[in-house]
């Protein structure tokens, strides 16, 4: 899995730009939380490299907590830990949680 990082609100409005030709995952991961940890494993083994036209961004929330924000507030999403969305066209067409991340749901947005 090739994940682009995000590390700041300039990575961020960058990844809703990409938005608009190709569709992108954000992956919000809180290191200390066994939860999205397993989730985050999940996810990448689950991913499938024909997945050539979809961005995947990674978030470290801990480390980040200011992006974080404005990934609430921009897409009037509440924070969860973890939390996958997925934007198309510079809007989250998609958002999920916890147990509820999978890459499955990507197959949707193609």
């Amino acid at each position: 899995m090739d994940w682009k990082q995000l590390t700041s609100v300039e990575d961020l409005d960058r990844a809703i730009i990409a938005s608009e030709n190709v569709t992108v995952v954000l992956f919000k991961h809180s290191t200390r939380c066994s939860i999205s940890r397993m989730a985050l494993k999940m996810f990448e083994s689950a991913w499938d490299e024909t997945y050539n036209d979809v961005e995947a961004y990674f978030l470290d929330l801990l480390q980040h907590r200011d992006v974080s924000n404005a990934i609430a507030d921009r897409f009037n999403v509440r924070h969860e830990s973890p939390q996958m969305l997925i934007l198309q066209g510079g809007k989250a067409t998609f958002h999920a949680s916890h147990h509820s991340i999978d890459v499955n749901h990507i197959k949707n947005y193609l």
